[in-house]
């Protein structure tokens, strides 16, 4: 991966080498101070080589296949693509091959450089890696998180997946797509992965204890909506079914729910875990270096990303956000840069803003959304505005046939400013941005009606909701306000 490297005192250490680990290196590289990082396997992180990126070419890939048996016009044939699923995998795992080495390997050994091993502190000014003691005047600790697995009787012993499953160097790698898979969670992994299996041809059950799917920290029309979609589709959801058991029978594993009073057995070739993640403070001996973690294993910091320990920061999925989570590279890149500069400049130091952040559901509609729900906003002393249309208001929806969905906007009802918004359509991943841009100098709503936008877009929706506060928009014509 690199030359050896006789260097053992850095102006920064850095346990990882994913999105983040690398942002604070380039950074501490521009300053013309020391870095080095550390990894166990490949440099990139989870979200190269195992969760974002691989995940969407493969998602990309499903809806291609789901597109052509499906044609939403009437005068096209629907045409059976045939899947050669291990091609499929080998060329992802090119792809990622090829970006981890653009943006990750390429970019080593010009004033920094990866460490290969297991890091573990030794003292608040010392990491162990492999045979070898780094020391550092700065600290950060950049290990990410993992698949959390819930405590499930008989788990131990059955063979199952997590949101890991698409890496290319894992044991659990699949090269073959299963014929059936049951899915023991309904947030946004579940429903990602999910609908990707069952477009390549998966027969796919999703079991969720809530009442419905994206049941935490979305607004309930998102999940309404996408469930509604998705058993449309031919996806079966399972809610308010509680995993009491599992085990292992001839080419099936047995999942016992209870579902009120009575319990139901389900059967799959596959399992697969989707109940979250857990930040990567286990396992690096951090009580040697003083470091506090909250109830969930996460690290503790303040605005700027410091520690309880003056010279130790943490950033990305490990300071245990759930929008950290959702957004890794993103945010751990922008959260690393903070990190170097507040360690390494002599300039004022710079405080993290997460207040707006957008995020996506990669599902079929996109699932786009960007600051507080309804219930936040309300929790939060706003007195609210809320509405919530369907995107068949929308004309570019009717024009190709695809008016799947809906589009929730909240705002302060006394000054009308946008509070956030939450967009189940096509291409809700790439509009959502707009309303980011906009929340960040606390746009109102007159500022998306105003605004003048093409016609006919789906990014209309943002406009057409707006105006519903003042008019029924089904009632006005094409553009109007």
């Amino acid at each position: 991966m690199n030359a050896m490297n006789a260097q053992t005192h850095f102006d920064l250490v850095i346990l990882g080498s994913g999105s983040t680990a690398f942002a604070a290196a380039l950074r501490a590289q521009e300053l013309g101070k020391t870095a080095v990082m550390s990894e166990e396997r490949i440099p990139g992180g989870t979200c190269v080589n195992r969760g974002c990126l691989p995940s969407k070419n493969l998602i990309e890939a499903a809806k291609l296949l789901y597109d052509a048996k499906n044609p939403r016009y009437p005068g096209i044939s629907p045409t059976n693509l045939e899947l050669d699923f291990q091609a499929l995998i080998k060329q992802k795992d090119d792809v990622i091959a090829g970006y981890r080495n653009k943006k990750y390997e390429s970019l080593l050994g010009t004033g920094f450089y990866i460490e290969q091993g297991h890091a573990e502190f030794v003292d608040a000014h010392t990491v162990q890696v492999g045979e070898k003691q780094l020391s550092g005047e700065n600290i950060l600790i950049a290990t990410g998180s993992r698949p959390v697995l819930p405590s499930i009787e008989g788990l131990e012993s059955v063979p199952y997946l997590t949101s890991d499953l698409l890496t290319s160097n894992e044991s659990m790698e699949l090269t073959e797509c299963p014929h059936s898979l049951l899915i023991i969670g309904g947030g946004y992994i579940a429903l990602e992965l999910g609908q990707m299996f069952h477009r390549f041809g998966t027969e796919v059950t999703i079991l969720e204890r809530s009442q419905q799917v994206l049941a935490h920290g979305y607004e309930p029309e998102a999940g309404q909506t996408i469930g509604t979609i998705f058993q449309e589709e031919g996806i079966q959801i399972i809610t308010q079914a509680s995993v009491s058991s599992v085990r292992q029978e001839t080419n099936a594993v047995v999942v016992t729910v209870s579902m009120g009073d009575s319990t139901q057995e389900f059967r799959a070739e596959k399992l697969l875990i989707t109940t979250g993640r857990r930040p990567n403070t286990d396992n690096i001996n951090i009580e040697k270096a003083g470091v506090l973690l909250g109830e969930k294993g996460e690290v503790q910091v303040d605005e700027y990303l410091k520690t309880n320990v003056s010279h130790i920061f943490a950033a990305g999925d490990v300071i245990g956000s759930e929008i950290s989570s959702q957004m890794a590279t993103p945010v751990g890149s922008q959260d690393g840069g903070i990190v170097a500069h507040n360690a390494l400049s002599d300039q004022n130091q710079r405080s993290v803003n997460h207040r707006v952040i957008p995020r996506a559901i990669f599902t079929d509609p996109q699932i786009g959304i960007v600051g507080m729900t309804e219930k936040e906003a309300i929790a939060a002393g706003h007195r609210c505005w809320c509405s919530a249309i369907p995107m068949s208001l929308v004309p570019r929806a009717g024009a190709i046939r695809d008016t799947k969905g809906v589009i929730k906007m909240v705002a302060d009802a006394e000054t009308d400013e946008v509070l956030g918004v939450t967009m189940v359509g096509n291409s809700a991943a790439e509009i959502i941005h707009e309303v980011a841009m906009g929340m960040r100098f606390h746009a109102k709503l007159y500022d998306f009606i105003d605004l003048i936008h093409i016609y006919p877009t789906m990014a209309e929706a943002l406009k057409i909701a707006a105006i519903s506060r003042y008019k029924d928009p089904a009632k006005l014509s094409c553009c109007a306000e």
